[in-house]
């Protein structure tokens, strides 16, 4: 099978671009560098370094004959959603947009969609949230995510290209950056690995759903089998605050650092965590690492920077 990976050279993308490829499959990347890294890209992937709104999108469309889009490329920090919505809405929708028209007029069968468990729903009414949970986003971030799942429903009943959307929790792992791909867990890592401070913002209480990155890249792969079209959490179903998550790598790494709290950031919800059992009963698909395996994991990738 033919699959372009939009963002395969960022935290994600890369990893699920390094799977398809060991699945036997062809890979061609579409990567603008604007936080992803060269050094992530699959060896054996052809790599176009373009930015999702560029004209020149339709040309590498038109050469690639694609099979399936995993689309991955966004602008997914909550905190630059709130201080410049305008942007996020030109990366996350009219550059996706710009995608969706391109797999239209180059018959693409299918479009598999990296979307957020978190910020869809906004401040959370039932725990963990399933996929009918009230959306009501708090940050542009969000509301843009939200907004190219409403379009890939459009352009299935309308040009029946299928779709999955795969609503993420709190992603983690190996390649995750502590700066340009913002990630608690990351920014933890690199600060107290490095002996410098590493702040909770607000009183740490707030709570998400951390899952691990090799786990959402099975869960990209289930996709990609499945039939059928929807939307599907991709999470643990457990809530973790970040005073716990703090304390969890501060005794992985070592580290000798006290909780230092900073007020809290706007645009970001306090509780978040969304129930798995749509995707398992579907795609059989379910989360195989504990939080503490995971951090263990991640540890291992940090240390070795």
């Amino acid at each position: 099978m033919k699959a372009l990976v939009t963002g395969g050279a960022g935290f994600i993308g890369s990893q699920v671009a390094d799977a398809l490829i060991e699945n036997g499959h062809h890979v061609e990347i579409i990567d603008n560098l604007f936080t992803g890294r060269r050094e992530n890209l699959p060896a054996k992937a052809v790599f176009h370094h373009l930015d999702i709104r560029s004209d020149e999108i339709h040309d590498v469309f038109a050469r690639g004959g694609f099979d399936v889009m995993f689309h991955l490329a966004a602008q997914m920090d909550v905190r630059k959603s709130v201080a410049d919505p305008a942007y996020d809405a030109q990366a996350n929708i009219l550059g996706g947009i710009n995608l969706l028209q391109a797999c239209k007029n180059t018959g693409v069968k299918k479009v598999i969609f990296s979307s957020t468990g978190g910020a869809i729903y906004g401040e959370q009414v039932e725990f963990p949230a399933k996929e009918n949970h009230p959306q009501n986003p708090c940050s542009p971030y969000g509301i843009s995510k939200l907004a190219f799942e409403k379009y890939l429903q459009f352009y299935y009943s309308e040009y029946g290209l299928k779709y999955i959307s795969l609503r993420y929790a709190n992603v983690y792992g190996p390649r995750q950056r502590g700066d340009g791909e913002a990630g608690v867990v990351a920014i933890f890592f690199e600060r107290l690995l490095a002996g410098q401070k590493a702040v909770i913002y607000g009183d740490g209480e707030q709570t998400r759903d951390f899952t691990f990155v090799g786990d959402v890249v099975k869960a990209n792969l289930a996709a990609l089998e499945y039939s059928d079209i929807g939307a599907f959490n991709v999470g643990t179903g457990i809530e973790t605050n970040i005073n716990e998550l703090f304390d969890i790598i501060k005794e992985i790494v070592g580290s000798k650092q006290g909780r230092i709290h900073e007020p809290g950031k706007p645009g970001e919800q306090r509780r978040s965590v969304i129930d798995h059992t749509k995707i398992n009963n579907a795609m059989g698909w379910k989360p195989q690492f504990t939080l503490r395996q995971g951090l263990l994991k991640t540890a291992e990738y940090f240390r070795k920077l």
